[in-house]
């Protein structure tokens, strides 16, 4: 039902930076209207930051729940 992991990774920026894309071509105030959560340009740069962000800390906080535990 739900993708795999490394299927997301591949389809969650290709996704975004086709809606980039598309809010580029269609939208005509494009770098300012990106700021309305609203529109779709939004989501398109607010994605490939949050997923790589997100995994970073999840990492930051296992390393330290296991440092903890070992010491």
């Amino acid at each position: 039902l739900l993708p795999s992991l490394p299927t997301l990774t591949v389809l969650v920026p290709l996704l975004s930076l086709a809606g980039l894309f598309y809010s580029a071509s269609v939208d005509e105030n494009f770098p300012q209207g990106c700021t309305s959560t609203a529109s779709l340009c939004f989501y398109s740069l607010l994605l490939p930051v949050t997923v790589p962000v997100y995994v970073f800390f999840h990492l930051w906080t296992w390393m330290g729940i296991k440092l903890f535990r070992h010491n």
